[in-house]
């Protein structure tokens, strides 16, 4: 304990000797050390800060989601306010990846077990899927812990010429994962998720450009969300993995040379990959410096083989091609509870569930009102005409974390003109109509992906 110069006592909490209720209770305290205070000061300050951003309150306090012991543990319902978030950050996503050359599909939530088989998934991911389902065929049916294999069957429904490659699958897909109760936290971690998932089936000559794109289209993706610090870890062959070591070898060289090209830094996560493939891992730092991980990119050669996937080239002749699998977000509810945190709730104004709210001091305002809110009907609006005090609504609407808050009162409506408060703290009184509509939609507007 000589050792111990920079540390902290956090709390104390009840705990039986041994683990036994019959046993004595004793006293456990929880503290904290660090090599220098800097640091201990450092932790103190970031630990306080991520209790008050946790997404679990903040998604209380506004309304967004909620979880129930009917559900049992790890699974959510989204509220009005949160499924608009959700809606939002979906649907940017989504068209997104239509301008970058995706084709959207849809798959089934079961498959047979001679799926999970031929992918490996049974023999590899087993522990972490739910039991399977009996049906009266006798066949043994699994909820998809991943969304790959559906993907493989869209492929496989046509026969592909090198002329169609690359061909990219995405979709918004739910998948189901058997967690540990004690590792659930959240909308970080729980048992049903949806990704923003998509493989590409390329031809061997194609990986490195299609890799350094995707890379291309992560990191702009990422930063329309407002996260620009981003590193990366380039995870190897595990010690359980299928495959050739010479494809892995060279599989691992193509994901590297990706980053290089892209100066991304990174670092080797040593039999960190999948058991199909190398991958990396794009981290990103939030607004205290905590450390997420978010996209995924992982080359697999061995699927192809499993399921005989193959294209014709130019020689009229089949080859294999090579898969990739990627998620660019991740999981929907993990992102959004990361965002969340990141903004302390103050999301941009082109993510919020409710962008305006406008409230009105009387029922000729109330009118007026109505004329505005139409201007702004591109944008989710209020529109408050409640007979409670002015200062109970504008509380409200804080609480809420609503980005723009307009007041009109009856001078306002002689006058043409209202008062718009900003969630940055920028307040207009008296600003002219026209004007203020033209700064709400520059406030609120969506920013625009440019990819290169």
């Amino acid at each position: 304990t000589s050792y111990l110069k920079y540390f902290k006592l956090l709390r104390v909490g009840g705990a039986y000797w041994r683990g036994s209720e019959t046993n004595d209770q004793l006293q456990r305290i929880y503290g904290t050390s660090w090599f220098s205070k800097k640091d201990l000061d450092t932790y103190i300050t970031q630990r306080e800060e991520a209790y008050k951003r946790d997404h679990r309150k903040l998604g209380n306090q506004l309304d967004l989601f909620i979880s129930s012991d009917q559900l049992g543990p790890g699974q959510y319902i989204w509220n009005t306010r949160g499924a608009l978030l959700r809606d939002t950050i979906e649907s940017y996503s989504k068209f997104q990846h239509s301008k970058y050359g995706y084709n959207l599909v849809f798959t089934p939530h079961i498959g047979r077990s001679s799926l999970w088989e031929t992918s490996g998934h049974l023999d590899f991911y087993k522990d972490a899927m739910y039991p399977p389902m009996n049906v009266e065929d006798g066949s043994e049916y699994y909820l998809k812990p991943m969304n790959c294999p559906f993907h493989i069957i869209s492929y496989q429904s046509n026969i592909r010429s090198y002329r169609e490659l690359p061909i990219r699958l995405f979709e918004l897909g739910s998948v189901y994962r058997y967690e540990k109760t004690g590792v659930l936290h959240g909308l970080m971690r729980a048992r049903g998720f949806t990704q923003d998932d998509a493989h590409i089936f390329c031809t061997l000559e194609q990986l490195d450009t299609e890799l350094e794109s995707l890379l291309n289209f992560s990191i702009k993706l990422l930063g329309v969300f407002g996260f620009n610090d981003i590193e990366a870890d380039l995870s190897t062959k595990p010690s359980k993995a299928i495959g050739d070591e010479q494809i892995w070898s060279k599989s691992t060289e193509s994901l590297k040379q990706s980053l290089i090209s892209k100066n991304i830094p990174y670092k080797i996560a040593s039999g960190e990959g999948a058991f199909y493939g190398p991958k990396i891992d794009l981290h990103v730092k939030d607004a205290i410096g905590r450390r997420w991980q978010l996209t995924t990119i992982q080359v697999d050669f061995a699927q192809p083989e499993n399921f005989d996937l193959n294209y014709v080239n130019s020689d009229n002749e089949k080859v294999r091609p090579v898969m990739i699998h990627r998620a660019l977000l991740g999981s929907i509810e993990r992102f959004t509870g990361i965002l969340i945190e990141h903004y302390n709730g103050n999301l941009p104004g082109w993510l919020a569930p409710d962008q305006i709210a406008i409230i009105t001091l009387s029922d000729n305002a109330f009118e007026n009102s109505e004329n505005i809110r139409k201007k702004l009907s591109n944008f989710r609006v209020i529109n408050d005409n409640s007979n409670t005090r002015l200062s109970e609504r504008i509380k409200k609407y804080k609480l809420l974390k609503v980005p723009v808050i307009i007041i009109i009162g009856d001078n306002d409506t002689s006058n043409k003109t209202m008062a718009i408060n900003y969630s940055d703290g920028i307040n207009n009184q008296d600003i002219e109509i026209t004007e203020g509509i033209k700064s709400i939609k520059k406030y609120l507007k969506e920013p625009l992906l440019k990819i290169t």
